[in-house]
C-alpha cells in the first residue's frame, strides 16, 4: 500500500508541538467526529502527518509519522472511537501559516481550508511537498 499524508490539528495550548518534541510520541486520542475517526482509521504506520497549530498560531510548525495504527481510544467514556500513535520527526524551518496556505492555488483546496473543523484530514503528496517547500525543510 502506497504511503499516505495527514494532517493533525491541536490548540497549542492543549497539545503543542514543542510539548510534543518534548515526548518524542504521543497517543492521538480525544477525537471526537466521524469523519476524522474514519481518517485515523485509515492510517498507516510509516504515514507521514502534518502537525498543525489551531486557533493560535495557525500554522504547520512539524512533521510526525504515525508509529502505531488505529485502536479503541482508553478516553472515550462511551461510543467507539479511535487513536492512533505518534512519533516526532521534524520541526519545520518556518512555520506555513494559515494566510500562505490560502494564498496558494494547490493548497487552498486543502481540508484544511474546505473542512475547517476536522481535527484530522488527508493531506495530497504534492500540498504535503509544498507545504515543506514553504517550510524549507526537506525529510
Amino acid at each position: 500500500m502506497p504511503k499516505q499524508y495527514w494532517m493533525v490539528k491541536s490548540e497549542p495550548e492543549a497539545y503543542s508541538w514543542e510539548l510534543f518534541l518534548k515526548e518524542g510520541r504521543t497517543s492521538w486520542t480525544g477525537v471526537r467526529n466521524f469523519q476524522a475517526r474514519i481518517y485515523l482509521r485509515q492510517m498507516k504506520a510509516g504515514d507521514s502527518v502534518l502537525f498543525y497549530h489551531s486557533v493560535a498560531g495557525k500554522a504547520v510548525v512539524g512533521i510526525a509519522r504515525v508509529e502505531k495504527e488505529a485502536y479503541a481510544d482508553i478516553t472515550a467514556t462511551e461510543g467507539d472511537w479511535s487513536a492512533v500513535d505518534l512519533v516526532t520527526v521534524k520541526t519545520l524551518k518556518k512555520s506555513v501559516t494559515l494566510d500562505q496556505i490560502k494564498s496558494d492555488d494547490v493548497l487552498k483546496n486543502m481540508p484544511l481550508v474546505k473542512q475547517s473543523r476536522l481535527s484530522v484530514m488527508p493531506v495530497t503528496f504534492e500540498a504535503f511537498k509544498l507545504v515543506l517547500k514553504y517550510g524549507e525543510t526537506k525529510v
